[in-house]
């Protein structure tokens, strides 16, 4: 198909997620059981069609432009990143980012010794030579975002050039009516075909004959269990180097994924509104995602840590009631409380842990929990050197590098200076984001998303490979996320130019299934007149 084919494939795909996105929704908040009612139901909208309409609409631009004979980067800002790096500005990507998302931004820094001029040559990646077949490629689909398995879907058609089997989850066979909908221009040409069952329906695709490359979102246990195979005796293949899969992998696997909050002087709104943040960092959609933060890492010299652990404590403790829906969270949490029998259990039923700075940080540092599990560990040191030991921590003992937050006061990143930037350099993470939390980078169409690069098929750690990544860059090493220490209106009154309320992530946020919906039907169709009641929404959040 020429490039003016597929982009129109694309738009259509486009259009169905926003005409079908309440049955998507709906499907969603039977899986998860939701309460219709609930402000809860904001995180569906947000993270299932919304970045997929937003996605969609991105790779549409990207393929219009190498159509016309341009890159997907002609018109995007360049800057420098630390190192020599040179650094692609994805996010605003327009006006109504400007204004919908003020304050936040993001910038995707390339491998070093990648500058400008390169990257524009080399981006489109498959699509700059859209004759040439990469083959068949297996998505094995997530079980907890719903978004998950059509975006990875996406990439590998476009990214890649191959046609793709899909199979869900067996969490997420409830969506297979609607994403048979959604996908269906790409299913009737061939492209895609969806599937369903167990891990030996997935066995069988990621060793066929005709399949030629798996990607697969999940942890990294299955991921050793496809390439070595299961058992002993696929620990005894990863020791000797001999894996069973005849073809390459790709993989997005999460990891335990820190919180660093740096000292410095904050108010009493300040403490409680980052209280806030990271326990949306945790108990977004229950607690399983694979970005969610599952250790927080403080300074026992701030002056101000006790105050904020206790607003933390209170945040976890006070946030919405949900159904437990992802399968083994219940024993996860009871393997948290007996390795942690100090534990503070919170929250409705005491269903959420809390651990504060245990004798033995291993197993919280090593152990994805994949549920409503949040600990907290403290570094003795202030300042600068806190900074030191903190990134020393975090890339040294934590297992993964899919993301990391950082919390700092504007002060404090003032202080800092240039040393700021070098110090995230140092972080070994996929996405890093600064004052927001990593899973703005996956809402991001045109930031990357994916492990820090460098990982191995026996230290797999968070992945191999990125998705997402709509203007197609060659050679991302990484995504930084900036947003806005405080919410509009404390932001202006404080010098902070960005007028964002509370963000409709957040899972205290009131009107966060109003928002959600109201963007998503933006995104299918942007208009200025759509603006005002999804700022009046957002501002009762």
């Amino acid at each position: 198909m020429s490039l003016a084919e597929r982009r129109r494939l694309l738009e259509r795909v486009h259009e169905l997620t926003v005409s079908h996105a309440a049955e998507w929704v709906d499907a969603a908040i039977g899986i998860k059981g939701l309460d219709r009612n609930s402000p809860l139901v904001g995180e569906e909208w947000i993270s299932g069609p919304y970045p997929v309409a937003t996605g969609t609409a991105a790779l549409s631009a990207s393929l219009a432009a190498l159509e016309a004979g341009r890159s997907p980067l002609d018109g995007v800002s360049f800057g420098a990143a630390p190192g020599g790096r040179t650094a692609v500005k994805v996010l605003p990507a327009g006006v109504y980012d400007k204004l919908l998302l003020s304050g936040f931004s993001a910038e995707v820094w390339l491998e070093p010794g990648v500058d400008a001029d390169t990257a524009r040559r080399q981006a489109g990646l498959a699509q700059l030579d859209p004759a040439r077949t990469n083959g068949v490629g297996v998505v094995l689909g997530a079980g907890n975002i719903t978004s998950i398995a059509p975006l990875d879907t996406l990439y590998e058609l476009i990214a890649h050039n191959r046609v793709v089997a899909l199979k869900l989850n067996p969490i997420t066979d409830p969506l297979l009516p609607v994403l048979s909908k959604v996908l269906e221009p790409l299913i009737e040409v061939g492209a895609v075909r969806l599937l369903t069952g167990g891990a030996d329906v997935g066995a069988y695709l990621v060793r066929h004959e005709l399949v030629d490359h798996v990607h697969m979102t999940g942890s990294a246990l299955t991921h050793d269990a496809i390439v070595w195979g299961p058992g002993e005796e696929g620990v005894r293949r990863k020791a000797a180097g001999e894996p069973v899969l005849d073809k390459q992998i790709t993989s997005e696997l999460g990891g335990v994924s820190p919180t660093i909050v740096l000292p410095g002087r904050w108010s009493r709104a300040d403490i409680e509104f980052q209280a806030e943040h990271v326990a949306t960092q945790r108990l977004h959609n229950g607690g399983y995602n694979c970005i969610a933060a599952q250790v927080v890492v403080l300074s026992s010299r701030w002056a101000q840590r006790d105050e904020f652990l206790e607003a933390l404590r209170s945040a976890v403790d006070r946030a919405p009631a949900r159904a437990a829906y992802y399968p083994g969270s219940a024993a996860r949490v009871e393997s948290a409380t007996q390795t942690y029998p100090d534990a503070q259990r919170l929250g409705p039923e005491g269903g959420r842990v809390l651990v504060t700075d245990p004798d033995d940080r291993k197993p919280l540092l090593q152990t994805e929990y994949f549920a409503p599990v949040l600990g907290v560990i403290d570094v003795d040191a202030d300042g600068a050197e806190f900074a030191i030991r903190a990134i020393e921590v975090a890339n040294d003992q934590f297992v993964g590098t899919l993301g990391i937050n950082i919390i700092a006061h504007p002060a404090t990143i003032s202080e800092f200076g240039e040393r700021f930037d070098s110090m995230l350099e140092g972080l070994r993470y996929g996405t890093i984001a600064v004052n927001a939390w990593t899973g703005v980078g996956y809402l991001t169409a045109n930031a990357t998303w994916g492990a820090f690069p460098g990982h191995t098929l026996d230290d797999v750690q968070s992945g191999i490979g990125v998705v997402h990544n709509a203007l197609l860059i060659d050679s991302p090493e990484r995504t930084v996320v900036r947003g806005p220490f405080r919410p509009s209106p404390r932001s202006l009154m404080h010098g902070e130019f960005a007028i964002s309320p509370k963000p409709p992530w957040f899972v205290d946020n009131r009107t966060a299934a109003t928002t959600g919906r109201l963007l998503t039907g933006f995104a299918g169709a942007p208009a200025w007149s759509k603006l005002p009641a999804i700022f009046a929404s957002a501002l009762r959040g």
